[in-house]
């Protein structure tokens, strides 16, 4: 039984490969449901994969094989908190390293257009400090970064 509200993304054609690369790089995430087309439809034929269902983080999710129609945009994203560098470093190259690209202040693309934030839980607490001084530093050093480098985050943080 499919989950009450559950987030559609948009695929040309890699649902599945997609689901199940998630599956395999996030924590508490799966693969559910393949639904193939019972026969041949306009754009495809029987057996094409239509819909996956998965769960990322926790989060259901349906993947919908729809064309290129709708390709995926900066305006929806995943942000992942993670603990420390190396989980940082982990979730980072594996999405840029398996054909995705990097962009600014801990956002990377995978490789079928849907964003990712990777954000350290310090830089959260970095730029929310009371101190607006100290959450002006670490701003600042996040701004010039492409993955978050935690290091220098807390550095700047210190001042």
């Amino acid at each position: 039984m499919p989950a009450k509200n559950t987030i559609c993304l948009w695929f040309n054609g890699h649902a599945e490969e997609a689901a199940r690369f998630y599956a395999a790089t996030f924590p508490d995430s799966s693969v559910g449901a393949v639904m193939r087309a019972p026969g041949d439809y306009p754009s495809g034929q029987q057996g094409d994969v239509l819909t996956v269902e998965f769960t990322v983080m926790g989060i259901p999710c349906l993947g919908l094989n729809g064309g290129p129609a709708f390709p995926q945009t900066e305006a929806f994203s995943f942000q992942v908190a993670t603990d420390d560098q190396a989980e940082t470093d982990r979730l980072w190259n594996a999405i840029v390293g398996n054909g995705g690209q990097e962009s600014a202040c801990g956002w990377c693309k995978d490789k079928w257009g849907l964003s990712w934030q990777i954000t350290p839980r310090v830089l959260t607490a970095a730029v929310n400090d009371p101190d607006r001084a100290a959450a002006q530093r670490a701003f600042d050093a996040m701004m010039g970064m492409t993955k978050i480098d935690i290091a220098g985050i807390e550095k700047a943080w210190r001042g």
